[in-house]
């Protein structure tokens, strides 16, 4: 349990967080939701955060067309059915469903949920029966569920189908739990890459969240390497339109359910991707609080420029004829975000999108707005210059305290251990359930070499071998790990095992796999393991 005190000017009782997410949830609000709430900022942008919104889980979000496969991609990681599933060709997932840890399994319906204090979707409740009606709680007891919770979304349209409404703003909702989850996961099938409008308007209200943003390609098993060559140019092709970012989007290609692959030509690939896509998603529990204060952070700087926006509009307002005031500020936005930008040394990147701005100014009442208090802005600013540094220094000391932290159980043990972990038996791992040395079977060819290079008492200099070593022109700072890991006795020389052994680790370099951090008992020549 950690503690620490954050002091002013002013002398007043120390402030002890207990955690993290006491101190963030404290912090909040304490010193940033007085600002929110003097400017309107959850009328604008997000509403207010909640105890819940600092204490739960990490979440995933699955977001794709219909029949890519979201549901089917939970049902694979849990290696368990869930409450409410249904798959098919056809736009089945018709409601957005939370899939959470229960002691019971069963459906909790959106309106009971909005209004479980323990649950982080109190704030949902603004979106109205119509989305409330689509928004249901499978909770069930599974071990993965107990350190992530998983967001399954309805299949986006495309076609004619898009045309149809739903009943609520879609794009809205996405972007809700696009503030709140740890991981948004875009779900593409490989015979589907056409990107509708629908999918679009989602991508890009899904702007400043591309950290949390990974792509599956999924389904590549149904098609050959040729093609998966061109699909995978394509999808990539098609995100580069949308997502305007320089960076690329990490991209995981495989097939995400537990039937035989149609065609087996890229196994390895997809048994690698599928690896870090697995890493990436458990990881998640042990970066939860460093998410949470970045996602502080974020809303902190957008609650200031925010602030400034609303002020330099009410410093503006005259007294008399005010509506056509209203209109030409709202008009002239631009120029106040470049004011604004100028006065207070404030990067582009954190205004909010302008347009969206001023659509929801049109129907606000500037004369309610507040003037500058210097005094909230104040708080704000030793948040993020104070407050924040020392919040930075116990998340890592609650991860050293803590011990590894990563999402157990379901898919996430099958290749744990055994001979089906990835890369079980390949490189440095050859030959580690067998009994015979593995550097045996091309042992002769090595002393062929060996003996050549004129050996004194059984052994070569390192001069010697390293005039052998750099005709597999692999670097130098490879071939030293090499000689490292080969000289067992680390006496400077190598015997004709050592030297099998330098050459067969020469290969696995060249084969594209790693080398080692330490040589594996399996690779110890038989004349230097110790007898028992």
């Amino acid at each position: 349990m950690f503690s620490w005190s954050s002091k002013n000017g002013r002398k007043k009782d120390p402030e002890l967080f207990q955690t993290v997410s006491d101190g963030l949830r404290r912090l909040y609000r304490t010193k940033l939701f007085p600002l929110e709430e003097a400017y309107r900022f959850h009328e604008f942008h997000s509403p207010a955060l909640e105890d819940a919104d600092f204490d739960n889980k990490p979440m995933v979000l699955l977001v794709g067309q219909y029949s890519t496969g979201k549901t089917t991609f939970i049902r694979h990681l849990m290696e368990q059915d869930f409450p409410g599933m249904r798959i098919g060709p056809e736009p089945t997932t018709d409601s957005f469903i939370a899939v959470m840890y229960g002691e019971q399994e069963g459906l909790v319906p959106g309106n009971a949920l909005v209004v479980d204090p323990k649950k982080p979707f109190r704030k949902l409740n603004a979106f109205g029966n119509a989305f409330l009606n689509r928004f249901v709680c499978a909770q069930m007891p599974n071990p993965v569920l107990e350190s992530i919770s998983i967001i399954d979304t309805p299949g986006i349209l495309s076609g004619e189908k898009q045309r149809i409404s739903r009943g609520y703003d879609f794009a809205a909702v996405l972007e809700w739990f696009a503030e709140r989850v740890d991981r948004i996961i875009l779900l593409f099938d490989a015979h589907k890459l056409d990107i509708s409008d629908e999918f679009s308007d989602v991508i890009r209200a899904l702007k400043n969240h591309e950290d949390k943003m990974r792509v599956v390609l999924n389904k590549a098993d149904q098609i050959g390497t040729q093609q998966l060559m061109r699909v995978y140019g394509a999808l990539m092709w098609s995100l580069g339109k949308i997502v305007n970012t320089p960076e690329v989007i990490r991209v995981y290609i495989g097939s995400f359910w537990a039937q035989p692959l149609l065609v087996p030509d890229n196994r390895k690939l997809f048994e690698a991707e599928e690896q870090d896509l697995f890493r990436d998603i458990q990881s998640l529990p042990r970066n939860a609080a460093l998410r949470k204060l970045n996602d502080l952070i974020k809303r902190a700087r957008l609650a200031k420029v925010h602030a400034y926006i609303i002020s330099a509009l009410k410093k503006e307002m005259p007294l008399f004829g005010k509506e056509n005031k209203k209109k030409e500020l709202i008009a002239n936005l631009g120029e106040i975000y470049i004011k604004i930008e100028k006065e207070h040394q404030i990067s582009p990147g954190d205004f909010p999108k302008l347009t969206k701005m001023q659509e929801i100014l049109i129907n606000q009442d500037f004369t309610k707005f507040q003037t500058m208090k210097p005094k909230l802005l104040e708080g704000v600013e030793d948040m993020l210059a104070n407050d924040i540094a020392k919040l930075m220094t116990m998340v890592r000391q609650e991860e050293a305290s803590m011990p590894s932290q990563s999402v157990q159980g379901g898919a996430f043990d099958g290749t744990a251990n055994g001979p089906f972990g990835h890369g079980y038996g390949e490189g440095a791992g050859e030959g580690i359930d067998e009994l015979e040395w593995v550097v045996v079977r091309d042992k002769p060819t090595y002393d062929e070499i060996f003996y050549t290079l004129s050996p004194v008492n059984g052994k070569v200099s390192g001069a010697m071998a390293k005039k052998e070593m750099v005709k597999s022109k692999l670097p130098n700072t490879v071939l030293g790990k090499i000689w490292k890991l080969a000289d067992v006795d680390k006496d400077g020389f190598l015997d004709d095992e050592e030297f099998a052994l330098a050459n067969h680790l020469i290969k696995v370099k060249l084969e594209g796999h790693e080398l080692p951090a330490e040589l594996p008992d399996h690779l110890v020549p038989p004349s230097k393991r110790q007898q028992d």
